[in-house]
């Protein structure tokens, strides 16, 4: 059985890749340029990437801390019973730090690049209003954030129950990550993790720093009610 410092090692682990691999390639690769050639990786290529980088710490460090990486993912699964609530603080705590030391990691390789500025490129940061890649408002951006995450725990719910098959749900929890991004990507930048939003906020400020409280409560939100609707409708007593 796996100490809780092992745990909470997986925990910072997985989020550090998650938000480096995830945001560095929305970063670095998305619109990337090279001479008259554009080798940008697109949407398709980030929302590729946020999925890759959560199924490969899902089989990595998974079996050892169940592979939340998302503050809204362990919220979620409490509220569904599958996880004790004393581990949940210590658990978004490490989350949290795993993203910001992936944040710091990422602005010193992005900085790198002459004329780099977190602020004028947005560095992956989440938002609403002009802070939207597609401009849309806040209420898009709240019913987005909330149908997607809670779709997302669902999702790990019913792939991670006894009685589903084996092995396959790293695979399905990346497949399913992948379209959420593809979905929310041109509404809000994708969020549904707390934690993946407050790493490169803290290096932007102003306006990702004022528009944060929507990719911390409204994914958290979605979360818990997935974890009580979960409960209420499909729970088994094993």
């Amino acid at each position: 059985m796996p100490t809780l410092i092992q745990k909470l090692g997986a925990e910072f682990l997985g989020t550090f890749v998650l938000v480096f691999g995830g945001c560095g390639a929305a970063v670095l690769a998305a619109g990337f340029m090279s001479g008259d050639t554009h080798l940008g990786i697109g949407f398709l290529g980030v929302a590729l990437a946020f999925g890759l980088t959560v199924v490969v710490m899902a089989y990595a460090v998974g079996h050892i801390s169940g592979g939340h990486f998302n503050p809204a993912v362990t919220l979620g699964l409490a509220t569904a019973k599958r996880i004790e609530w004393r581990d949940v603080f210590p658990y978004i705590a490490v989350q949290v730090a795993g993203a910001i030391a992936a944040a710091g990691v990422l602005y010193v390789v992005a900085s790198g690049q002459a004329g780099f500025s977190a602020v004028e490129s947005g560095f992956a940061t989440n938002g609403f209003g002009d802070h939207s890649p597609g401009g849309y408002s806040l209420a898009a951006a709240i019913v987005v954030e909330f149908v997607l995450t809670a779709i997302f725990l669902f999702v790990i719910l019913g792939v991670t129950d006894a009685k589903a098959p084996a092995g396959f749900a790293p695979l399905a929890i990346r497949l399913i990550l992948t379209l959420i991004h593809l979905v929310a990507i041109p509404v809000t930048n994708t969020s549904v993790n707390p934690a993946r939003s407050i790493g490169p906020a803290l290096f932007v400020g102003g306006d990702a720093i004022t528009q944060l409280w929507v990719f911390i409560l409204v994914p958290i939100a979605g979360a818990v009610a997935a974890g009580v609707i979960h409960n209420a409708l499909f729970a088994t007593k094993d």
